[in-house]
């Protein structure tokens, strides 16, 4: 049993050694034509990375300028809350 796996390793180790490359033009025109979609694919992959990464950055961008513009209204809030309050004891004389 164990001679069979030894013999069926053997040969799947040899079968890379068999395909090293292509051996005609229209093979290695394959090949070419294959790489240079894998890399177009991969170029693509990397734009919808970086795409994200600026939408995110975009997102995050306009979320903090609205918090910091809904903090803002909320000091402004406490401000008229505070001379408001003023205002009222001055006029009861305090």
């Amino acid at each position: 049993m164990n001679r069979k796996y030894l013999i069926a390793a053997a040969i799947i180790g040899a079968l890379p050694l068999a395909a090293c490359g292509p051996k005609t033009p229209a093979a290695e025109n394959a090949l070419a034509n294959a790489e240079a979609t894998a890399d177009t694919l991969d170029n693509q992959a990397a734009e919808i990375r970086s795409d994200a990464g600026n939408t995110v950055d975009a997102i995050e961008s306009g979320a903090e300028n609205r918090a910091d513009a809904v903090e803002n209204k909320a000091a402004a809030v406490r401000d008229a809350g505070a001379n408001t309050a003023e205002k009222i004891d001055e006029k009861a004389g305090h």
